[in-house]
């Protein structure tokens, strides 16, 4: 067998390889489940509701609230992020409405939820187990499958 021959070999592997690997799509988990699902399903029925966020977020708000004036401020507003992994990446200026540098509890409880945004496609305010499952599902092939044939095969 000639080094020519011997290097096609390894170059057709080698591209095989490649192929295949490129061809699995990868299995992946939306960011917003990455450490898993919200606790503030009050009544753990898997179903996230307008009304359990807000009164999540009543919450939240009444426990960072150190000085008890009903404002947020940057410092009281880190108290939030750690509450629950759902508001760890959570922004002051999404919440801050009037963009005064504080938060009132209006603005906080008010504001529509991230994950319910993502997560609720027939706009409800629940989301369920399907809509997440959905939300994860595949999203079709990333190509064809098969090259698709002319008239004349």
């Amino acid at each position: 067998m000639s080094r020519r021959t011997s290097l096609r070999g390894i170059a057709a592997a080698v591209g095989l390889l490649l192929t295949g690997s490129a061809a699995a799509p990868a299995q992946t988990t939306d960011g917003m489940l990455s450490s898993g699902p919200p606790a503030w399903d009050a009544n753990h029925d898997g179903v996230y509701t307008c009304e359990e966020w807000n009164s999540f977020a009543d919450r939240a708000f009444t426990s960072a609230d150190r000085n008890r004036n009903g404002k947020l401020d940057p410092t009281e507003f880190a108290t939030v992020r750690k509450i629950d992994p759902s508001l760890a990446d959570a922004d002051f200026g999404y919440f801050d409405e009037n963009q005064d540098g504080r938060i009132t509890r209006k603005e906080f409880v008010e504001k529509p939820n991230a994950f319910i945004l993502r997560f609720d496609r027939n706009g409800d305010c629940r989301v369920t187990g399907d809509e997440m499952n959905a939300a994860n599902a595949p999203k079709g092939p990333q190509g064809p499958t098969e090259r698709p044939r002319d008239r004349f095969h």
